[in-house]
């Protein structure tokens, strides 16, 4: 093969080596696949498998304010995880395309949509073992954990201004997994 040709199957192999969604819309990554399909922002990239050392990151472009949710399913049957079931290590890149400055981040766990997480179901941001170290962002030096009788973590002592990003990582753990949960995300804005 001339390098040439070699240069031109080098280029038409690009857009397979770049990740997508897959056919149904989703992302796939670890264990799990990710949608946007809920509206207000948009997934632009998903990789990693859900180690502390290889987090699935989802980078993502919110185009509003307002909070949006992001639809977390089992890609496989859960009694084929292997890490171990129903946990995994997520980080956020959300890019700020509100128009507006961000002055704090919320992330909220619904196993039913639209009804906060409580302690019966199982699903926390690490509750059992409530580990600062795996809790963090790029934009604000703070961060509280609740648990009761809602599953939320709130970042705050900072912004994210218009077109800037924001990342945050934390440990999702689901003691009694489901096939399916969801993650809000609120972006918070200066009351005027």
């Amino acid at each position: 093969m001339t390098r040439h040709l070699r240069i031109l199957a080098a280029l038409l192999a690009l857009p397979l080596i770049s990740a997508g969604p897959a056919d149904d819309g989703r992302w796939y990554a670890g264990d799990y696949s990710f949608s946007d399909e809920l509206g207000g922002f948009r997934i632009l990239s998903v990789t990693g498998s859900g180690t502390k050392a290889d987090p699935i990151e989802i980078n993502e472009e919110l185009i509003s304010a307002t909070p949006v949710t992001l639809v977390i399913r089992a890609a496989k049957p859960l009694k084929n995880h292997g890490f171990p079931e129903g946990n995994f290590h997520l980080r956020v890149v959300a890019v700020n395309d509100s128009g507006l400055a961000w002055i704090g981040f919320e992330f909220e766990l619904q196993e039913i949509r639209g009804k906060p997480s409580d302690f019966y179901d199982g699903l926390s941001f690490d509750q059992t073992s409530r580990n600062p170290d795996v809790i963090s962002s790029n934009r604000f030096a703070r961060f509280e954990s609740h648990f009761e009788s809602f599953d939320r973590l709130s970042f705050s002592n900072g912004h994210v201004d218009p077109v800037d990003r924001g990342a945050f990582g934390f440990f999702i753990t689901d003691v009694t997994p489901v096939p399916e949960f969801y993650l809000v995300q609120d972006p918070q804005i200066p009351s005027s």
